[in-house]
């Protein structure tokens, strides 16, 4: 099949999956649509092979959803648990009903600035590798769809939320995002994306089983 969706485990990189597909397979020519940070889990779509690859492109593009939990009262260089971590004195907890009111503004169409510590290209470079030697990194916001935001549950400092998007989201970019509006500060503290297009997590092969 030139098109599968696998499970991927906290843990490894997105590559190191398609490394392993491509040594059992014996197939050079293996991709995936949409990559999954090492600290995030869930649904890969992999394409095999010259056919699978080429239709990645439209894969890309397809809505993703995603299971995201954000811890408040820092903020993370990277956007997500790995980085090095400021406290933010928080004098005021939000309350239930003041992050309802801050994640209407994020629904629809926005403009989101990815996080520095990602895979986009300044002048050919990547801006992670760019970040990681300490040099200077500006990237410009984008438009993006977030098409639903449910919140699960609020808990201090925890909130889960189920985030559905278009293409081009960074999660980490919303976490961080919220938390700042909330005036909390705030970072993407777990990911499981459940699903991309019409490939979901039920019918994803685990990762043992490759």
């Amino acid at each position: 099949m030139p098109i599968i969706a696998v499970y991927k485990p906290k843990g490894p990189t997105s590559y190191d999956i398609i490394r392993k597909i491509k040594k059992m397979t014996g197939i050079k020519k293996v991709g995936h649509a949409g990559t999954l940070d090492p600290l995030a889990r869930g649904v890969l779509v992999i394409g095999i092979g010259r056919d699978g690859t080429k239709n990645l492109g439209n894969i890309v593009k397809k809505e993703k959803e995603y299971l995201a939990t954000i811890k408040f009262g820092s903020t993370s260089v990277t956007d997500d648990a790995e980085g090095e971590k400021t406290k933010i004195m928080v004098l005021k907890k939000p309350t239930l009903n003041e992050i309802k009111k801050i994640l209407k503004k994020f629904r629809g169409k926005i403009f989101q600035t990815p996080p520095i510590f990602s895979a986009i290209k300044i002048q050919g470079r990547e801006a992670y590798k760019l970040a990681r030697k300490g040099e200077a990194v500006v990237l410009k916001p984008r438009r993006v769809e977030i098409k639903k935001i449910e919140l699960l549950t609020y808990k201090w400092p925890y909130l889960k939320l189920k985030v559905v998007t278009g293409p081009g989201v960074y999660v980490r970019s919303l976490a961080r995002d919220i938390g700042s509006k909330l005036k909390v500060g705030g970072y993407l503290f777990s990911l499981e994306r459940t699903r991309v297009g019409d490939f979901t997590k039920n019918k994803s092969i685990k990762f043992s089983k490759i």
